[in-house]
């Protein structure tokens, strides 16, 4: 099983961050590798067990499934369906804490997965770089904007 772990500070109340992030289907409103989404069978973006199917900019499809939502807790749980990427058992969460010296966020986005031994270093640098920290830089960017 790989473990991939990013972490960063946003200059941005939890709050905030949460509410841009918070709608499982949104991912195309503030991820910038994301060309596309839709929540399948008309069921709402907070639903518990509820799949989303999107398109990367690159062309790939992935489907997951909301695995859990907290919105006390500032966190989301879901795990991959489907994807290109060749990952098995996959499920990641991200997470916001806030830090209250200065109204700033602590955000952490993991995952765990199989996939073949002769891509743990490319899946993990793919899925560590530019999912979860292009992610995290593009909320910076955009709250930084405000």
């Amino acid at each position: 099983m790989i473990r991939v772990y990013v972490s960063s500070v946003i200059e941005a109340p939890a709050d905030a961050v949460w509410q841009r992030i918070r709608d499982f289907n949104a991912l195309p409103q503030w991820h910038p590798g994301i060309a596309d989404s839709r929540i399948e069978n008309g069921e709402a973006p907070d639903k518990v067990g509820c799949v989303r199917n999107f398109h990367t900019r690159d062309g790939g499809m992935i489907r997951e499934r909301l695995l859990a939502l907290s919105d006390f807790e500032y966190s989301c749980s879901y795990a991959i369906l489907e994807s290109p990427m060749g990952v098995d058992n996959y499920t990641a969460t991200l997470k916001l804490t806030p830090v209250t010296d200065g109204g700033r966020t602590f955000a952490e986005w993991s995952a765990e997965f199989d996939c073949d031994e002769a891509r743990e270093r490319e899946l993990s640098d793919l899925i560590g770089g530019q999912v979860f920290q292009g992610g995290f830089d593009a909320l910076k960017k955009h709250f930084r904007g405000r």
